[in-house]
C-alpha cells in the first residue's frame, strides 16, 4: 500500500482513461508521474532524518493517511493539467513516508546474519501490491470509472496501512527484549537501554566514492526500467494487444517483482552482493531487448516479467548496499540518498518515453538507448569494491516507549 505498488505500478493503466478525457498527450501525462518522483527525491532525505530521529512509526501514519486521501482527491480532477499536476507533487511529498525507508530501517536492526532474505520477504508484500495494482485498477476502472478507483484505492490505503502499522510495528528488537536475529538479551544487558550501531553520517558518505559510483549505477538502470515500466500498457496495446491483457502483463510484471525480490535476498546472504546485481540486471537488459525487437505472441509477456525481476532485484539490492558499505548509523539518510538517486532516474525514464513516442510515434527510438544504459548501469556495479567494516558507534535514540 505504499507509493510504488500504487502509483508506479498503477500509473500506467490510468493513461489512456485520462487521456480520452481530457485530450493530453502522453508526454504531459508522464510529466505528472515524474514531477511527483522528483519532489520524493527531494523529500526522501528529510524523511531519513527522521526516521533515524524519531522512528518509522510516526512518520509512516500520517503519511499513509495523507496518501489515502491525495489519492481520493482525483475525484475531483478538472480539465486542468495544473490541478493534475499539483495532486501528483502532493502525493510524492506525502508518498516518500510510505515508501521503504521506514520500513528497510526497521529491517536492517531486526536482521544481521540473514539480512538479505529478511529485505526480500519482508518487500514481499510490495511485490504482491505490484502483482495486484494494476488488475485491480483496470477492473475497477471497468466497473466504476477511474474517478471512484482512485477514490477505492486510496481509502484502501488507509484501512490497511494505519491499523497494521499503529498496532503492530517495532522499531527495534530491543524493544521486545531481544538482539538481531533473535537473540535473547541477558538481565540488565546495556543493549536494552542503549541500542548499539556501526557506520558512517550522511555527510561523510557524500565524500565516499563508492557512494557516487552506487548512486549512478542506480540512476541508470533505473531510467530503463521504470520507463518501461510506466508505459507497458500503452506500448503493448499500440501493438494490438487488448487493454486487459496489456494490464495482465503489467500485473505480471509486478508478480516478477516478487520473485526477484525473494531471490535477490535469498542470494545476498550467499553471494557478493555486486555479483547478484550484475546478474539480474541482465536479465532486465534481456526484457527491454525483447520489447525493443517487437517479438509478438507470449514473448511480450516473458519481457514484462524479465523487467519485473529486474526491478524487484533492485528494491533488495539498494538497501543491502547500503548497510554494508555505510552501516546503519545513519542508514535512513544514506539509503534516503540513494533511493532519490534511484527515483530520479524513474522521473527521466517515463518522460523520455513520452517525448520519444510524441515525437516519432513509436517507442523503439527510446528502447534502444535503454537497453545501452542498464547494461552501463549493471558494469558499473563492479567498481563498488569490498564490503566495509565500521567502528561501532551509539545511535539516536528514537523517542517512543520501549515494551
Amino acid at each position: 500500500m505504499g507509493y510504488v505498488p500504487v502509483i508506479g505500478f498503477s500509473f500506467s493503466v490510468f493513461f489512456k482513461p485520462l487521456s480520452q478525457e481530457f485530450n493530453w498527450s502522453r508526454a504531459e501525462i508522464s510529466l505528472g508521474f515524474s514531477l511527483s518522483l522528483l519532489v520524493l527525491s527531494a523529500a526522501l532525505p528529510i524523511v531519513g532524518r527522521l526516521v533515524d530521529r524519531f522512528g518509522a512509526r510516526k512518520i509512516i501514519l500520517p503519511a499513509a493517511l495523507l496518501f489515502g486521501l491525495g489519492l481520493a482527491s482525483f475525484y475531483f480532477l478538472t480539465p486542468n493539467l495544473w490541478h493534475f499536476y499539483a495532486i501528483y507533487i502532493f502525493l510524492g511529498i506525502v508518498g516518500s513516508g510510505t515508501a521503504a525507508v521506514p520500513y528497510y530501517k526497521v529491517i536492517s536492526h531486526w536482521f544481521d546474519k540473514r539480512r538479505g532474505l529478511a529485505l526480500g520477504l519482508t518487500m514481499g508484500g510490495a511485490g504482491i501490491g505490484f502483482f495486484v495494482m494494476p488488475s485491480l485498477s483496470y477492473a475497477l476502472i471497468a466497473t466504476v470509472g477511474w474517478r471512484m478507483a482512485y477514490v477505492l484505492i486510496g481509502l484502501t490505503v488507509i484501512v490497511v496501512t494505519v491499523p497494521v502499522v499503529g498496532l503492530f510495528l517495532k522499531e527495534r528488537p530491543q524493544m521486545m527484549g531481544l538482539l538481531p536475529d533473535g537473540a535473547l538479551i541477558r538481565h540488565g544487558d546495556l543493549e536494552t537501554q542503549q541500542p548499539v550501531g556501526s557506520g558512517i553520517m550522511g555527510r561523510e558518505a557524500w565524500r565516499a566514492p563508492t557512494f557516487w559510483v552506487m548512486c549512478t549505477a542506480l540512476f541508470l538502470v533505473s531510467v530503463s526500467l521504470n520507463g518501461c515500466l510506466i508505459h507497458l500498457v500503452p506500448l503493448l496495446t499500440d501493438r494490438g494487444i487488448s487493454a486487459q491483457s496489456a494490464a495482465l502483463a503489467a500485473s505480471l510484471l509486478g508478480g516478477a517483482t516478487l520473485l526477484g525480490r525473494v531471490g535477490t535476498g535469498f542470494l545476498l546472504d550467499r553471494f557478493f552482493a555486486t555479483n547478484v546485481a550484475v546478474c539480474f540486471f541482465g536479465v532486465a537488459a534481456l526484457g527491454i531487448l525483447m520489447l525493443w525487437a517487437g517479438f509478438a505472441g507470449p514473448l511480450p509477456f516473458v519481457a514484462a516479467a524479465l523487467l519485473g525481476v529486474g526491478i524487484g532485484a533492485e528494491g533488495d539490492i539498494m538497501p543491502y548496499l547500503v548497510g554494508r558499505y555505510f552501516g546503519l548509523l545513519a542508514f535512513g539518510e544514506i539509503y534516503a540518498y540513494v533511493l532519490a538517486a534511484y527515483t530520479l532516474g524513474a522521473v527521466v525514464g517515463p518522460l523520455l518515453m513520452g517525448v520519444g513516442f510524441d515525437s516519432t510515434g513509436s517507442y523503439y527510438s527510446v528502447l534502444a538507448p535503454f537497453l545501452a544504459v542498464t547494461l552501463a548501469g549493471a558494469l558499473l556495479m563492479t567498481r563498488l569494491g569490498p564490503y566495509r567494516t565500521w567502528k561501532a558507534t551509539v545511535e539516536p535514540a528514537i523517542d517512543e516507549p520501549r515494551s
